[in-house]
């Protein structure tokens, strides 16, 4: 996500090049960051900081191999760890290399609100809650984003549609047992809270992070849109997520 707001501008500043040791929370449950990443030098040190901005006591960024600059600037906040290409892979060495209470799955594009571990703990107070994650809003101006965005709310709120650019969370002993993410080409985050669903209890905060809108920028609004939908439908009929990812791509 290319900065082009006060929050990302801060959060690019309090990031770069400050380590921040893992140490214990006072409130309770720790929480820990972990960002997947494949060549997103643009993005990463944003992301990190907001991570950090956030309250998390672990941040770790799992890369798959980037051919840029993404590993050295991740590396002046982060704890980078080395992982075969692919979100899942990247997600579940991520996970394994942290110690926290909780373990939170954040998109390289994607920012977190400052509050983010102060309702994480809230939410997870409840000890019937397994997991949960945010609803999601682009990070971009016009009404064509907030009708996207608006969509996305209906999704994750209405429809139980959770998708990783929600920045889904889980406890770690919640998501050892579900054994983490499976190896899926695509929708591995949906396939994730629908399991998570059905061992314990999933919550969708009100609360939002915003994710950047480059996809749509990049393939088109409406192609991109068709897409995504016809992915979930297909997906939701049971149409298998090796198939679909050739849609996605």
């Amino acid at each position: 996500m290319t900065p082009n707001s006060s929050t990302t501008l801060e959060a690019s500043q309090a990031g770069a090049g400050i380590p921040h040791p893992p140490v214990a929370s006072p409130t309770g449950l720790s929480l820990a960051v972990v960002i997947p990443a494949f060549n997103e030098e643009r993005n990463i040190e944003a992301a990190v900081a907001s991570a950090w901005l956030a309250g998390a006591e672990e941040v770790v960024v799992a890369d798959g191999g980037s051919t840029d600059g993404t590993r050295n600037r991740a590396a002046g906040g982060a704890r980078v760890v080395a992982a075969p290409r692919g979100r899942a892979s990247q997600m579940n060495a991520g996970a394994a290399a942290t110690k926290s209470d909780v373990v939170l799955f954040l998109h390289a594009d994607t920012l977190l609100p400052a509050n983010a571990a102060t309702l994480v703990r809230e939410v997870l107070a409840d000890p019937l809650v397994g997991a949960g994650a945010f609803r999601m809003r682009i990070d971009a101006p016009g009404l064509y984003w907030r009708f996207i965005t608006t969509l996305s709310h209906c999704r994750a709120w209405w429809w139980g549609l959770t998708m990783g650019d929600q920045a889904i969370f889980a406890r770690r002993e919640h998501f050892d047992r579900l054994r983490g993410y499976r190896n899926l080409p695509l929708l591995e985050d949906l396939d994730f809270a629908d399991r998570s669903r059905r061992a314990a209890r999933f919550r969708v905060l009100k609360d939002e992070v915003k994710s950047s809108a480059r996809r749509w920028a990049k393939k088109g609004r409406l192609k991109t849109s068709v897409v995504n939908w016809s992915i979930l439908v297909l997906y939701k009929l049971g149409a298998r997520p090796e198939s679909l990812a050739r849609l996605y791509r």
